[in-house]
């Protein structure tokens, strides 16, 4: 299926590794340019160079930390108004209310909530005045789970989708789609840190984080490229009509209310 994105253009924040890197390549392999943004400029740059190997577009990379508002101007600043935003930079802790402490929950809120929300604030407007945009926020399972046990991670995921539903709920007024695409468990690096920590917590043997991955549908979790697949389509004008929605990718593990057990 042609998706129509030849000739496109993207940011894709948390574009260095994990599913933002597998959007990336999912977006520049349907012929639409990309933009990484992430804090580790030498992730950066190996992701960016095997992207243009393996495709004919343009990637290029901005080392940023998102967190900081002064960087989200700088970044709105140095590069072209996108035809897509991907947010997607963000790694809320582990942990319960006791366990995190206000100066920890701001600086991940800062990163993935409030930098989420100041791009789309960023990048809003000027969308609006050109009569056409997709913003896609990329949040997670969490916001359906009400885990007590990564309290930041459920309490700043269902504010993004609030968020998501809220602005995307009008935009297509303003020639805008804004929606969220919100993936269960994933293979990645943060998801055995996650599951980790929550070893330890429960069985005292973070080396037992593999168990909970035989609770979930089919026994695995997702892997980047079928999270970046949806994305994929999500921003392409296939999905014209889909705004102010909430599309899970978690393989049905959100119709037991992502419960690991």
């Amino acid at each position: 299926m042609n998706l129509g994105l030849d000739g496109k253009s993207a940011i894709v924040t948390g574009g260095s590794k994990g599913i933002g890197a597998a959007v990336a390549r999912g977006l520049a392999a349907e012929g639409c340019s990309v933009h990484l943004v992430a804090r580790n400029e030498d992730l950066l740059a190996k992701t960016a160079a095997d992207i243009k190997a393996a495709t004919d577009v343009e990637v290029t990379y901005s080392a940023l930390d998102l967190s900081d508002s002064g960087s989200i101007k700088t970044l709105t600043e140095a590069t072209p108004l996108p035809d897509i935003l991907v947010n997607n930079a963000g790694a809320i802790p582990a942990g319960d209310l006791l366990s995190i402490d206000e100066a920890r929950w701001r600086e991940a809120w800062d990163l993935k909530v409030f930098g989420y929300i100041n791009l789309c604030r960023a990048y809003y407007a000027q969308m609006k005045e050109r009569g056409y945009g997709v913003i896609i926020n990329v949040t997670g399972l969490a916001a359906d789970r009400f885990d007590a046990g990564y309290v930041a991670g459920t309490t700043g995921n269902a504010g993004l989708n609030a968020f998501s539903k809220a602005v995307g709920g009008r935009s297509l007024n303003d020639g805008l789609r804004v929606l969220a695409v919100s993936p269960g468990a994933v293979s990645t690096d943060r998801i055995e840190t996650l599951m980790r920590t929550r070893a330890e917590k429960e069985f005292g043997d973070p080396d037992r984080w593999q168990s909970y991955l035989g609770n979930l549908p089919g026994g695995r979790a997702a892997t980047a490229e079928e999270v970046a697949n949806v994305v994929t389509f999500m921003a392409s004008d296939r999905a014209s009509f889909v705004s102010g929605s909430v599309v899970n990718v978690d393989g049905g593990h959100g119709g037991n209310m992502g419960s690991f057990s």
